[in-house]
């Protein structure tokens, strides 16, 4: 004998957690009215909780006077932390007491919540580029928090991207202690492993801790207090001093030339995009890399070196939108990396739906020549874009 299950109601009513993730209230009927009404309290309430470093459910690290600082120096990415400097900056969070706080240094422009992310004072330097090489500017800058906050150790994430370095150079500069490669840490010391990580030696907790990737859990229980801290001199000294070098910038290749494992914008098709062409005209519009799920290559819609997932390529983008692909377990563990997954579906159970921070249920091709115009508009115009006309359904998060 069948059994048949009743699939549960996408749009039924439902609650925000703490954590961002949607909670359909089983069991409740109610009024296609009342659930649009429970749908708006819910998001505003959600919105409300974001805003104030993640909502009541999570307490304030510590309401005492600050005897002591721990700073953390990041550069940002387009207005945010990356995933390892969100680590790096939960690490002092977590090994900080309650008479110590916590102080974001931000090298670029910063518009997370960093109460959220653990940080009591953020000083934000949105003069400094991350794709302009320089390091004297940086230097002085941190130089400059240094001498107003007198931290008793400063954290730093240990990366290829401008991070690390700023964390040598300071070191040598002030002829502090550093640690590079600590993947552990505490109140006390640090760990790393040597010798070709053949052996693992520890040490007492030196001024500069240099975090390596994966070290530290960024989700936190508590938040920060989160206050912007104004330090002039920083401003003043964050220009060029030195003609020992020249910056020649960033060279642009065609995105379509960049390794998957290296794009930082992927557009992915799966086995729902019929119009291989005009997917391939969006990825140009977008600037993207072009991915796709093994289905899609299977199909021998795309060549096997775009397939995504366990049994392809594992990808780390800052944006990944998935354009009708379901989501196989094998394709999610392809993007668990991934920092910001938009997934563009008929159905609203598929399982990248509760992967994908954003989810647009709508028809794929409609969606994707919707995009091209937008974009194009954009371009054009240099404003803001109406709504496309497509209509879609948004399952997490918010449409933009």
């Amino acid at each position: 004998m069948n059994t048949i299950l009743k699939r549960i109601d996408p749009r039924r009513p439902f609650a925000i957690t703490a954590a961002g993730l949607r909670r359909i209230t089983l069991g409740a009927v109610v009024e296609a009215g009342a659930a649009q009404d429970d749908l708006l309290r819910s998001t505003h309430a959600h919105a409300h909780g974001m805003a104030h470093g993640g909502g009541p459910s999570k307490p304030r690290r510590t309401t005492q006077a600050a005897q002591g600082t721990l700073l953390v120096v990041a550069h940002s990415d387009r207005g945010s932390l990356d995933e390892h400097a969100r680590q790096t900056l939960a690490a002092a969070a977590l090994i900080a007491d309650a008479q110590t706080q916590v102080a974001l240094l931000v090298l670029g422009e910063l518009k997370d919540d960093a109460a959220a992310l653990g940080a009591d004072k953020v000083i934000e330097v949105s003069s400094i580029d991350r794709r302009m090489f320089a390091p004297e500017s940086e230097l002085q800058a941190l130089a400059a928090c240094v001498a107003q906050l007198a931290p008793a150790h400063i954290l730093i994430p240990d990366n290829a991207t401008g991070d690390g370095d700023l964390g040598r150079r300071y070191a040598a500069y002030a002829r502090a202690s550093v640690a590079t490669h600590v993947v552990e840490l505490s109140a006390t010391h640090v760990g790393t492993y040597v010798h070709a990580k053949k052996a693992f030696a520890t040490r007492a907790l030196p001024d500069i801790v240099l975090l390596a990737a994966g070290a530290v859990d960024p989700r936190l229980p508590f938040v920060g207090a989160g206050e912007r801290l104004e330090i002039p001199f920083i401003a003043a000294g964050s220009k060029p001093v030195s003609d020992a070098y020249r910056d020649f910038g960033i060279e642009e290749i065609d995105a379509a030339q960049v390794a998957l494992e290296e794009a930082d914008f992927i557009v992915s098709a799966g086995n729902g995009v019929t119009d291989v062409d005009t997917f391939e005209k969006l990825a140009g519009a977008f600037g993207a890399a072009i991915g796709a799920s093994r289905v899609a290559v299977d199909n021998g819609m795309f060549t096997r070196d775009k397939q995504i997932g366990a049994t392809g390529k594992t990808v780390e983008a800052s944006v990944y939108i998935a354009f009708g692909i379901s989501g196989a377990v094998q394709h999610l563990q392809g993007i668990k990396d991934c920092r910001h997954v938009i997934a563009i579906n008929l159905d609203g159970s598929a399982p990248i739906v509760k992967r994908a921070n954003l989810t647009i249920i709508g028809d794929t091709q409609a969606t994707i020549a919707s995009l091209i115009d937008a974009v194009a508009l954009a371009r054009s115009s240099r404003a803001a874009v109406s709504p496309s006309a497509v209509t879609v359904t948004v399952v997490e998060g918010v449409a933009a």
